[in-house]
C-alpha cells in the first residue's frame, strides 16, 4: 500500500441524485461525508441501522477490470460509492483501522452491489460484474478533510 491514493470523491445530496464530483471532502464521525445523502439522514437506506453508511470506497483497479472483463463503461460517480482508491486492496480492509489523508476510518464490511445501484445505473449486469469487488464500507473514527490525492496506508 506504499502508493495507495484517492483517485476521486463523489457525493450525492439526496437518494437518487446524481453524485457530484468533489476535490475534497470533510468526514464527520457518527454523521459521514459533509453534503452526502446519509450525511444529512436522506439516503435511500437511512433508514436502516446498521455500520458502514458512513463513507464507501472502491478500487479505480475494479471499475477498470470491469470495463475490460465485461465492456461495462461505468462512470465512477455511477458505482454510488464515494471514494475511488488506486493501489489498495479494500477487501483487505474489513476490519483494519486505516487512514485517508487525515482522517482515520475502520472497515465494517465488503460494499456488495445491489439492484438499487444497478437501477441508478442503468445497467442490471454491474450486479454480477462487482460481486466481490464493489468496495468497502467504512466508518469514520476522526473528523477531518479528504482530498483528491491523499495517502491511503493501514494502521499498525
Amino acid at each position: 500500500m506504499d502508493r495507495a491514493s484517492v483517485v476521486s470523491i463523489h457525493i450525492a445530496p439526496a437518494a437518487e441524485a446524481p453524485a457530484l464530483s468533489v476535490p475534497e471532502v470533510r468526514a464527520v464521525p457518527g454523521r459521514g461525508l459533509e453534503g452526502d445523502r446519509y450525511f444529512a439522514k436522506a439516503g435511500t437506506y437511512s433508514d436502516r441501522p446498521g455500520t458502514g453508511r458512513q463513507v464507501t470506497l472502491i478500487e479505480s483497479e475494479a471499475i477498470e477490470a470491469v470495463a475490460r472483463e465485461e465492456g461495462l463503461r461505468i462512470e465512477a460517480g455511477l458505482t454510488r460509492r464515494n471514494v475511488v482508491t488506486r493501489g489498495v486492496s479494500l477487501n483487505d480492509l474489513v476490519g483494519r483501522t486505516f487512514t485517508v489523508g487525515e482522517v482515520r476510518l475502520v472497515g465494517t464490511r465488503l460494499c456488495e452491489p445491489c439492484a438499487h445501484m444497478a437501477r441508478l445505473a442503468g445497467e442490471p449486469r454491474v450486479l454480477p460484474a462487482f460481486v466481490h469487488r464493489g468496495g468497502l464500507r467504512a466508518d469514520i473514527l476522526t473528523e477531518g478533510m479528504i482530498r483528491v490525492g491523499d495517502a491511503i496506508r493501514e494502521e499498525g
